[in-house]
């Protein structure tokens, strides 16, 4: 028995959005389509996926069971559609990768020279983005490739897959900063001064980093621009250790406050829903050469 992959799209998506207007909206679709297809595969695999008798659809024990096995499909219908197109398609004119400032890596340069040489006519672009605005580049196109650190959660049509390089963040302010001069810090003690905060245009919030209230604090979109201000003396910042070290050194001193500083892992991803060139293909497996 063969499943449409619609109808197996849908079903992801009306799971991981919780609606089935919801996964219409998501997949450009009419919300009925939507509907129609969930019914064609439960009746295809004989049972009900959601239970309808409340207002929003629930995930029956058996559309939970089904979940992973329908994802894990259409996974290699993605990863079949790919390799035929590297055995049919020419190299792919321009590649986008957008990058996190908190990813750092050793090999990264070794891996431009050799795409460099790899696809010498190849138009290369690298974007700086953080969190949810990395995420909707990917999503939309934009950008073939991300580098981010870990989300909890993606939705079903976002592949992704754990580097081994780690982001490291710590808690910086200018050395004339009077936090310098604190005995013990906590959080409360941070309250009391000016925070820089990261702010997505997407406003996703930094996910395993202090969730920092919007009163008495300055954002702004990178982390780079958050240095600035940080050395400038306007408050204090979370920082990627790598970015300290290298350009402001001299001018930033990392406080000493109990659970800091902190490491979280990188994902590199990607979308289900777009085929990648050779060039973006072989840049995926020399990025997570080494990944989980």
């Amino acid at each position: 028995m063969s499943f449409s992959p619609d109808s197996l799209e849908a079903f992801v998506q009306a799971a991981s959005l919780g609606t089935f207007s919801a996964a219409a909206r998501r997949l450009g679709k009419s919300q009925s389509t939507i509907s129609e297809a969930i019914a064609r595969l439960e009746i295809d695999l004989g049972v009900a996926l959601f239970d309808r008798s409340a207002k929003l659809p629930v995930l029956t024990d058996a559309g939970r069971s089904l979940l992973q096995r329908a994802d894990d499909v259409l996974s290699a219908s993605e990863r079949l559609r790919q390799a035929a197109d590297l055995l049919t398609a020419g190299v792919e004119s321009r590649l986008t990768l957008v990058i996190s400032d908190a990813y750092d890596s050793p090999d990264f340069q070794a891996h431009m020279v050799s795409l460099g040489e790899r696809y010498p006519d190849l138009e290369f672009e690298c974007v700086f983005a953080e969190y949810g605005d990395a995420l909707n580049l990917v999503r939309t196109g934009r950008a073939a490739l991300g580098i981010l650190p870990s989300e909890p959660g993606y939705p079903p049509e976002i592949g992704h897959v754990t580097l081994t390089e780690q982001a490291e963040f710590g808690l910086f302010v200018a050395r004339e900063h009077p936090l310098t001069k604190a005995a013990s810090l906590s959080q409360e003690r941070l309250a009391g001064y000016r925070a820089l905060r990261l702010n997505t245009l997407d406003e996703s919030p930094q996910r395993g980093l202090l969730q920092i209230p919007r009163q008495r604090s300055w954002s702004a979109p990178s982390y780079l621009i958050l240095m600035e201000l940080a050395t400038q003396g306007f408050g204090w910042a979370i920082l990627p250790h790598w970015m300290v070290r290298t350009y402001a050194a001299r001018m930033l001193v990392e406080l000493d406050m109990p659970g800091w500083p902190r490491r979280y892992p990188l994902d590199l991803v990607w979308s289900k829903q777009r085929s990648l060139g050779p060039a973006g293909a072989w840049l995926k497996e020399a990025l997570r050469a080494g990944g989980t």
